[in-house]
C-alpha cells in the first residue's frame, strides 16, 4: 500500500495498474463433513503496491459500513501483516464482498474459517 503524497482528490480515483498482479493463493478446501457446512467463510484483503493507504480506509467504510477507526486499524494491518480478514458469513455473502472489492481494485480472496 501506498500511502498519499498530493492531493486528496488522488486518493480516491482508482490508479491504473501497471504491473502484472500476483496470483491469488491458492486455498486448500477440505469437504463439508470435515469442515462443516455452517461453517463460515472469510473474506482476506491482501496488501498491494498501488493503493493508497487512504483509499483503502475508504473502501472499508463505504463496503462494510465500518467506522473510521475500524477500517483505519483493519487497513493497517493490511499494511503492516500483508493481510487483514475484513467479513465473514456464508459463501454466498463473502463471494458478494470479494466481488464489490476487486471492483473497488482491491486484492480479495474467500477461505473457510478454521
Amino acid at each position: 500500500m501506498r500511502r498519499a503524497t498530493g492531493s486528496s482528490s488522488a486518493a480516491l480515483r482508482l490508479p491504473a495498474l501497471s504491473a502484472p498482479v500476483e496470483p491469488a493463493p491458492t486455498v486448500e478446501e477440505l469437504p463439508d463433513e470435515l469442515v462443516g457446512a455452517d461453517t463460515p467463510w472469510q473474506t482476506i484483503v491482501w496488501n498491494d503496491p498501488v493503493n493508497l493507504m487512504s483509499y483503502v480506509t475508504y473502501v472499508f467504510q463505504k463496503i462494510f459500513g465500518y467506522d473510521k477507526q475500524k477500517a483505519t486499524a483493519l487497513m493497517m494491518d493490511v499494511h503492516q501483516k500483508g493481510r487483514a480478514t475484513v467479513s465473514s458469513g456464508s459463501r454466498e455473502k463473502v463471494e458478494g464482498d470479494v466481488a464489490k472489492l476487486h471492483a473497488a481494485g482491491l486484492w480479495a480472496t474467500m477461505q473457510r474459517s478454521s
